[in-house]
């Protein structure tokens, strides 16, 4: 698309204000941010609208760019460009995105001293930010709000956004009922709000009511796609319904066109979770067989089983075949593998399994002060020195600290 509209206006072929506001979305997802900046810089007058300067805001919000957000916004509040509820939302969910939900309710209040329509998102991410702040009063009086407006404000979305407020409060009962006025809400055949009602029964422990809207799918909808099918192994995978989970992907897996591997994963973790090696294993060898194959997250998986189960040799293979699948960041492991493996070879003191560790970091930039410094723990429990471990450190530019400095000093006396 970004292709398109550039070949366009190489061709002199006039393009509309809202065709320069797309090209900025776009811009800024494919080329960056400063792409996106420098095009905006380079529009004619008349082009820099209300559009183009809300797709420009949009980028600085999903960006976190706040500084640069907030100007721009004032900017468009004195062209008389900012009283929008799209522009408002952008602000408001940036300010949600920051953890500073007290700013977005001070946003809505200003949207209705202004008279600028309140829409759907924004009574969402209003009780949102009542849900943030733990006050559940208010997020109802939000809801009255919202009910009392009626029309299309109040949708099956916004009683699906209510149950997962109740959810996160523990107030289970609520969302049920919550749940019941979705389902009052939704259309027949609303795919989305199916998905919702799933996860969200899930998270309320109710396998019958999963089971129940499942049947309900199954009878609106011919076919069931593999995100569908994702979204129920993963809600039964959750109240660990062990029996429930093989049936369905054994179903998907006998109907599927296009093989997933995220539903295999869903499985391999169930069988891991029971010890059962070799059934995993036979997943991924189905999923191969199938044109398919191990993703990062298999990978990881069997990575942390055997990690747990201590047999680090094995750990250590699946470490290397994720090391050895990257592509320009693609993976980097989690901070707590990180931790777990390096704090596994400092109770077993085992300093070369420690630096093969560290080597595998390394090929991903991820040797990092944290991982050294855990590193040089595992030396010290081992009681081995390292004379070349200031080089070490100088050369791979990391951050000295003083607990580093403290190591070092076992580790490698001068």
């Amino acid at each position: 698309m970004v292709q398109l509209i550039e070949w366009m206006e190489k061709r002199g072929i006039n393009l509309s204000h809202s065709d320069y506001a797309v090209h900025i979305d776009l811009l800024s997802k494919v080329k960056g941010i400063a792409s996106a900046e420098n095009y905006f810089n380079n529009l004619l007058p008349p082009a820099k609208n209300h559009l183009t300067y809300g797709a420009l805001l949009n980028c600085y919000c999903k960006s976190k760019m706040t500084e640069e957000a907030l100007a721009l916004f004032e900017k468009m509040s004195e062209l008389n460009f900012a009283s929008t509820s799209l522009n408002y939302n952008n602000i408001i969910s940036l300010h949600m995105r920051l953890g500073k939900p007290e700013k977005a309710i001070l946003l809505v209040q200003e949207m209705k001293e202004k008279n600028i329509q309140l829409d759907t998102f924004t009574y969402n991410i209003l009780m949102q930010s009542y849900a943030s702040l733990k006050d559940i009063e208010g997020v109802q009086r939000v809801l009255v709000e919202i009910e009392t407006e009626g029309g299309d404000k109040c949708d099956w979305s916004t009683y699906s956004n209510l149950a997962n407020i109740y959810v996160e409060a523990g107030l289970f009962e609520k969302a049920e009922l919550a749940l019941k006025e979705v389902e009052k809400k939704m259309k027949p055949r609303d795919l989305m709000a199916y998905h919702f009602l799933i996860s969200l029964y899930a998270a309320t422990s109710n396998l019958a009511e999963i089971k129940r809207v499942w049947c309900s799918f199954k009878s609106a909808f011919s076919k069931t796609n593999n995100m569908t099918y994702l979204v129920m192994l993963q809600a039964l995978s959750r109240l660990d319904d062990f029996d429930g989970l093989k049936k369905y992907f054994e179903e998907w897996e006998a109907g599927c066109s296009i093989y997933d591997m995220r539903l295999a994963n869903v499985m391999v973790s169930a069988y891991l979770r029971r010890d059962m090696v070799k059934e995993a294993e036979l997943i991924c060898q189905g999923a191969i067989d199938r044109g398919s194959a191990p993703n990062f997250r298999t990978l990881e998986l069997f990575m942390d089983f055997f990690l747990k189960v201590r047999q680090i040799d094995l750990a250590l293979r699946y470490m290397e075949a994720a090391v050895s699948k990257v592509k320009e960041n693609e993976w980097l492991p989690r901070r707590e593998r990180v931790s777990n493996f390096l704090e596994y070879f400092e109770k077993e003191r085992d300093v070369d399994g420690a630096e093969e560790f560290c080597r595998l970091l390394k090929k991903v930039n991820c040797l990092d002060s944290v991982a050294y410094h855990l590193l040089l723990r595992v030396y010290v429990a081992a009681g081995k020195s390292e004379p070349e471990m200031h080089r070490r450190i100088e050369a791979d530019e990391i951050k000295m600290s003083s607990e580093i400095e403290h190591l070092l000093e076992t580790i490698c006396p001068e």
